[in-house]
C-alpha cells in the first residue's frame, strides 16, 4: 500500500492507516455499471479499494453521456466493462478488477457474489434487485442500494450484520407497468452522481467499520429542494431466512413468452420487412426509434389492436424489454396460440445497431 497516495485518509482522525489497510483488502461487487454504478466504481477505486467487481452486458450510448461522467464520445458502442476497467486502471494501477460482461442472473449470481465482501446494487429495475437481495441473504453479504426516480433518489443498507432485507421495505414486486424509470421518466444527469456517491460512502463505512451505516433507514434525497428524509424499516419475520433463490426473476407473466436479443433482431430487419409494435409512449416514440415500427402506446393496445397485422409474425418493442413483455401477455390472451416475440432490451438495446429516427 502507497501510503502517500492515501496520506489525506490516513491522517484522518478515526480513519487512520488500520481503515486503510481495510480498505486495502476489501472486495467490493457493482452491479451496473451506468449511472449509480459509475461515482461508486470511481470513488471506491480512488480511496483504495482492494478489488472491484463490474457486472454488465450493456454498451455505452450516446444518451449515456449526460450522466455516466467515465465514458467519452469515442467510447460509444465499446462494452461498458471493458471500458470502465480501462479507465479505472489508469486511475488506480494497484486495483485488481474483475469484470462480468453479463447480467446478474439466477445461473451466475451466487458464484459471483460469494467473492466479495460487499455488493453494490447499481441497477435499475425490480427483477434485478430482489435477485440481487436473495442471493446476498443466501451469501451472508452487505447489499448497498440505490435507486432513482426523476428529481429523487434513495440508498440504503440491507442485510447487514442480521439487520433488514430488500424485501422488508419492498416485500412485493410491483407490476411491470407500476413504476416509471429513468428511460421513461428521465433523470437528471447529476443525480446519479449524488446518489452513487452517497452509495460509496456506505460501502467505506461498511469496510472500514467507522459511522452509523443505512441499516434499517431509508434515505430519500429531493434534488429540487436539497432536503433528505429518513424513513426507519425493521426485519420482517423470513426475510432473513431466504435458503434458495426463486426460479425466475422477471416480472409477474405466466404466459411463455419468446424473445429475440438486438444483434439477431437487426439481422432480420436488414433481411425482410417485420410486424413490429413500438408500444412507448408518444413522447419515447417521437425522441427516437425505429423506421419499420408502428407506434401503438401500451395504454391503448386493447382498444388499437386490430392495427397488428396477426398474418405474420409479430414482434414488440419498448425502451427496455419491460412494458413490451407487458404488451404480449395483453395480445396472447386476445389471440391464444398467436405467436409474439419480446425484443430483449428494446431501444436501449437496438439503438446499437440499426439507424433510428
Amino acid at each position: 500500500m502507497n501510503q502517500n497516495r492515501y496520506q489525506r485518509q490516513i491522517t484522518l482522525a478515526g480513519f487512520g492507516t488500520e481503515g486503510q489497510h481495510k480498505l486495502n483488502k476489501a472486495k467490493v461487487l457493482v452491479v451496473g455499471a451506468g449511472g449509480l454504478g459509475i461515482p461508486v466504481l470511481m470513488y471506491l477505486n480512488a480511496m483504495g479499494v482492494g478489488t472491484l467487481g463490474i457486472v454488465d452486458a450493456d454498451v455505452v450510448s450516446l444518451s449515456n453521456l449526460h450522466r455516466q461522467v467515465l465514458f467519452t464520445e469515442a467510447m460509444v458502442g465499446s462494452p461498458k466493462v471493458e471500458v470502465v476497467k480501462k479507465q479505472l486502471s489508469a486511475q488506480n494501477s494497484t486495483t485488481s478488477i474483475q469484470t462480468y460482461k453479463s447480467f446478474l442472473s439466477t445461473s451466475n449470481s451466487l458464484d459471483i457474489i460469494k467473492d466479495y465482501d460487499v455488493v453494490v446494487d447499481a441497477t435499475d429495475n425490480f427483477p434485478t434487485r430482489y435477485l440481487i437481495n436473495d442471493a446476498c441473504v443466501i451469501a451472508d453479504k452487505p447489499y448497498v442500494y440505490g435507486a432513482l426516480h426523476a428529481f429523487e433518489g434513495q440508498v440504503s443498507v440491507f442485510n447487514y450484520k442480521g439487520g433488514p432485507t430488500y424485501r422488508c421495505l419492498f416485500p412485493t414486486m410491483p407490476a411491470a407497468d407500476a413504476v416509471p424509470n429513468c428511460n421513461e421518466n428521465g433523470v437528471l444527469g447529476i443525480l446519479p452522481g449524488i446518489i452513487g456517491n452517497l452509495q460509496a460512502l456506505e460501502v467505506v463505512k461498511i469496510i472500514a467499520e467507522i459511522g452509523e451505516v443505512l441499516s434499517g433507514v431509508l434515505l430519500l434525497f429531493d434534488t429540487l429542494t436539497q432536503r433528505t428524509q429518513r424513513m426507519k424499516f425493521k426485519l420482517q419475520l423470513g426475510n432473513n431466512e431466504i435458503k434458495t433463490l426463486a426460479t425466475s426473476y422477471e416480472f409477474d407473466c405466466e404466459i411463455p413468452l419468446k424473445s429475440i436479443d438486438a444483434e439477431e433482431f437487426n439481422t432480420i430487419l436488414v433481411e425482410q420487412t417485420v410486424e413490429l409494435i413500438d408500444v412507448r409512449t408518444d413522447k419515447e416514440f417521437q425522441r427516437q426509434h425505429i423506421k419499420e415500427a408502428k407506434h401503438i402506446p401500451l395504454s391503448e393496445l386493447t382498444d388499437r389492436v386490430a392495427e397488428v397485422d396477426l398474418e405474420t409474425t409479430v414482434y414488440v418493442i419498448c425502451q427496455s424489454g419491460v412494458r413490451s413483455k407487458k404488451a404480449i401477455a395483453k395480445m396472447q390472451e386476445l389471440f391464444p396460440g398467436k405467436e409474439f416475440v419480446n425484443v430483449t432490451g428494446g431501444m436501449n438495446q437496438m439503438k446499437n445497431y440499426v439507424d433510428t429516427y
